[in-house]
């Protein structure tokens, strides 16, 4: 795997604060197996910084959004909640997210890995929420997919926010973007979460029941199944 960076910077900015940025994402991509191959730099009133990656993957084991079956189990690697916490969490609640945040999934991978068949369907949990990336894997597969909002993990003051009101500028743009495809029976506070945008996401699987165990006892969690139907998303109250 090899990264490029991509960054504008102020002129004012302290050229040590430059550093730290380019030197922790280096070690960052070091930890998830790549390597920085350079890059390209300008100037810019507002500091932006991000990557540009690029791999290679085996032609017989590219994981897609369009295998799900009726009857798999869906599964999630991390919890959900990090754009609501971070607009109205408390400053313990932000702090803990953003420490979860950090964490690579290059250990879910790792475990989806290791099953002894590739899964049937991924993908990751990011800006569209995991209403908007379950109507992707949906969508993709033909089937519908179903998630218990009582299952769904949570980032610790999560769902507090949510209850109070908290609502991301994604909400109200993800909404729109799913109308027609999402029936929700789950509370308000549940359903706001499952249309939060996600930053530094987990990963969504559907695999067999048995394969579901097994990633199970790696951290993931089961959360919902597939079934049978329409292309759609159901999040059950």
């Amino acid at each position: 795997m090899l990264a490029l960076n991509v960054a504008a910077f102020p002129e004012r900015m302290p050229p040590v604060a430059i550093e730290a940025i380019l030197s922790a994402a280096a070690e960052v991509v070091k930890k998830a197996g790549g390597t920085i191959a350079g890059g390209h730099t300008i100037r810019s009133e507002e500091p932006i910084f991000g990557l540009a990656v690029q791999g290679i993957v085996h032609p017989d084991h590219v994981w897609t959004k369009s295998g799900a079956r009726p009857g798999d189990v869906l599964l999630l690697s991390k919890p959900l909640g990090s754009g609501i916490v971070l607009a109205g969490g408390d400053a313990a609640a932000k702090d803990a997210a953003i420490a979860h945040m950090r964490r690579l999934n290059r250990p879910a991978f790792e475990a989806v890995s290791a099953l002894a068949g590739d899964p049937h369907a991924v993908t990751d949990v990011t800006g569209f929420g995991l209403l908007g990336h379950g109507w992707e894997m949906a969508e993709r597969s033909g089937v519908a997919l179903s998630f218990d909002a009582a299952s769904l993990p949570l980032y610790d003051g999560a769902l507090a926010a949510a209850e109070a009101g908290t609502r991301t500028g994604g909400d109200t743009r993800n909404r729109a973007h799913l109308a027609g495809h999402v029936d929700s029976s789950a509370p308000s506070g549940i359903e706001a979460l499952a249309y939060d945008p996600q930053t530094s996401g987990g990963l969504l699987v559907a695999v067999s029941p048995e394969d579901g165990a097994r990633l199970s006892d790696t951290g993931f969690v089961a959360i919902g199944e597939v079934v049978r139907g329409r292309p759609s998303v159901s999040l059950r109250g």
